[in-house]
């Protein structure tokens, strides 16, 4: 693990949990994110990015 990785947020879209750092599994997390309020938003993040692909992908 990269030194700086520890500094950074992820979200474990398996479990739900935010983890400091990658601790599970790169399949179960996404991220890395700068803050824990970041990674709290993920699934939405992730929601809005699909939509943004969606309309790109529309015009």
């Amino acid at each position: 693990m990269a030194e700086h990785d520890d500094k950074h947020w992820w979200y474990n879209h398996k479990t739900g949990e935010v983890e400091q750092g990658p601790q599970s599994l790169g399949s179960d997390r996404d991220g890395p994110y700068a803050s824990e309020a970041d990674a709290r938003r993920a699934p939405e993040i992730a929601r809005e990015r699909a939509r943004a692909w969606a309309a790109d992908e529309e015009e």
